[in-house]
């Protein structure tokens, strides 16, 4: 595998988690209750924050040639746990609902964290993933703050 199919398969992982927190905000939005609207504008806010990083992931693929991941991760290699919340979104409780929103936060961050360690990618893609990762840490931090705010029944 070249350093360019590398970066590129790099590159889509990130590009599927970001897929993954767009669907489980989405669905998350959709399942809160009445009690819990307030909750809308940050995972819209966290959606919006998705899309601005895979759409700069994707120019970086399309830059170097590459196919752009569609979808949500399926392979081995990212982290499967933002799926595995959306499928077991269970309470509709505004404790289980940032619960389940902070596990899919780590699996984000693992993925970067991974895609931080990968050895061939050219430095002004690593710096462009260390800044998106700092972003999407503020958001896993703040989801966390709210859900440890809650008392769990």
């Amino acid at each position: 595998m070249t350093q360019n199919q590398a970066t590129v398969e790099t590159l889509n992982d990130l590009i599927e988690i970001n897929n993954d927190r767009i669907v489980g905000y989405d669905r998350a939005i959709k399942e809160s209750t009445a009690e819990n609207a307030d909750l809308t504008d940050l995972f819209k806010h966290m959606i919006d924050e998705s899309h601005t990083c895979k759409m700069a992931l994707s120019t970086e693929v399309l830059v170097m040639k590459g196919e752009t991941a569609e979808g949500t991760t399926v392979r081995g290699k990212i982290y499967r746990a933002w799926m595995d919340v959306r499928a077991t979104f269970t309470g509709h409780d505004r404790y289980s609902i940032l619960a389940n929103c902070e596990r899919g936060e780590d699996a984000a961050q693992s993925a970067y964290k991974s895609a931080l360690a990968e050895e061939d990618v050219p430095k002004y893609i690593h710096d462009m993933i260390a800044e998106q990762q700092s972003k999407l840490k503020l958001s896993h931090d703040k989801i966390k703050m709210l859900r440890d705010m809650q008392k769990k029944d």
